[in-house]
């Protein structure tokens, strides 16, 4: 068995008893109330759920096995020459709970060079959809076309015995994130550049071969994808993405179709479709405007606009956070060392200094202060990566890293199939007249 397969083992081993004692000792103890608008509203706030890989905290923001984003820059071991970490790192801390050596983080790499390999029918697949088809649809669809080789199906129709489901889940999970850079990259290329696709390079790491398949050969690029798919890999188990590839799974799907069916959510508005709502909404105040260089003046008047026509600002607020996202002050660091003088690079600060004291004066938004999306894409323009329809691919391909993960935990600790109670209003109704004990049961 792989070393690292040997580590996780040891350690889901070890965490499986550790729950059991938990659960046997604590097991009937109250973790909370829920509230009626929290059953309405989108089950806001009940905890619900475990997640090993990271913690979001409305003060601190992810933290990813509890190291934050500037530790694990500082932390993490890096490209030959680099000064980002290397998102297979945070991959190894996540499914392993330990911070890599260099050896640790090479060997990942290693694994995921060897397996990248993408079988033609799922060029096919995605080659058969009009190329007008939104990247994330081809996406998805690339990832399906790749459940054909699933381990854990195989060898789930042979009968695979239940304390070994982790170790199918482990393999395919490799396998799948060692390939989405290779998919993710022959998309961009077939629907932004005549299908002109640009062979792997099997001496990259992870994040430096999806550049080079794109077509960049900017080292300060490379960096800029391995701090990208390093920050947007995990945000704990609640969010969408997350929750779906955890939720399908625990149904026992594989890797490729739960991870599929979470990159759905991702691509939704509301989750990871933001960060090109974002640079279509800058866009869309520049053209107003006239001017690449907006004052702090024209952006306030705009946004005031925004918000009187019923409309959010795209990159700002954040379901659990309370303070700016780490995610977005991370980048924002890259853009200072990297292109300090870029328009929209500054628009974007501008925007920052600009945006929250207008949120604030309303006196009903929770968290007035950017999220992640409110940045990434300003820095993706400054390497001419102009198709934002794409980003919510680059995103889903780092998302990959902690859902994957997840899910190999929750094979590991042998979490079961989710299923929560649902009620009616009519139920609710006759449970606040005191005529049915429902809610109780």
């Amino acid at each position: 068995m792989d070393i690292i397969k040997e580590r996780f083992k040891a350690k889901a081993d070890a965490a499986a008893t550790e729950i059991k004692e938990l659960l046997k000792e604590h097991g009937s103890k109250k973790i909370g109330e829920v509230s009626l608008s929290q059953v309405y509203q989108g089950m806001r706030g009940i905890t619900g759920l475990v997640t090993e890989t990271s913690l979001l905290d409305a003060q601190e923001g992810i933290r990813f096995r509890g190291y934050s984003i500037p530790e694990l820059q500082e932390k993490l071991p890096k490209a030959k020459g680099g000064s980002e970490p290397l998102p297979e790192a945070l991959f190894y801390l996540m499914l392993i709970g330990e911070l890599p050596t260099e050896d640790d983080a090479n060997r990942i790499t290693s694994i995921l060079q060897r397996r990248s390999h993408v079988p033609n029918h799922v060029f096919a697949a995605i080659d058969a959809l009009p190329i007008t088809t939104h990247p994330m649809t081809m996406y998805v669809v690339g990832v399906m076309a790749l459940q054909t080789e699933s381990v854990f199906a195989k060898n789930y129709a042979d009968g695979l015995s239940k304390k070994d489901y982790w170790e199918s889940t482990f393999e395919d999970a490799l396998t799948l994130i060692a390939r989405l850079p290779r998919i993710a990259a022959y998309i961009y290329r077939r629907k932004y550049k005549n299908s002109e696709h640009i062979q792997p390079d099997g001496l990259l790491d992870w994040s430096g071969n999806l550049a080079h398949m794109m077509g960049y050969d900017d080292e300060s690029f490379y960096e800029l994808m391995r701090l990208y798919m390093t920050i947007h890999a995990d945000h704990e188990g609640g969010n969408v993405s997350a929750h779906t590839t955890h939720l399908v799974g625990s149904a026992l799907s594989d890797c490729y179709l739960s991870y599929a069916a979470g990159m759905n959510g991702l691509a939704g508005p509301l989750h990871g479709l933001a960060n090109q709502e974002v640079i279509k909404w800058i866009y869309e105040m520049q053209k107003e405007i006239g001017s690449e260089e907006p004052t702090a003046e024209q952006i306030s008047d705009y946004v005031q606009k925004t918000l009187k026509s019923g409309k959010v600002v795209p990159g700002y607020g954040h379901a659990v956070l309370r303070k700016t996202d780490p995610r977005f002050t991370a980048q924002m660091e890259f853009g200072k060392k990297h292109m300090p003088d870029d328009k929209l690079v500054n628009t974007v600060w501008k925007i920052y200094d600009t945006v929250p004291p207008i949120l604030q004066s309303l006196g009903k938004i929770k968290n007035p202060w950017p999220n992640v999306d409110a940045h990434s894409g300003a820095l993706l323009v400054h390497y001419g990566l102009v198709e934002y329809e794409f980003y919510t691919v680059l995103f889903a391909v780092s998302r990959a890293l902690g859902v994957l993960a997840s899910l190999i935990w929750d094979r590991g600790l042998a979490f079961p199939l989710e299923r929560p109670k649902s009620v009616t209003t009519q139920s609710v109704k006759l449970w606040l007249e005191g005529k049915d004990e429902i809610w109780e049961g």
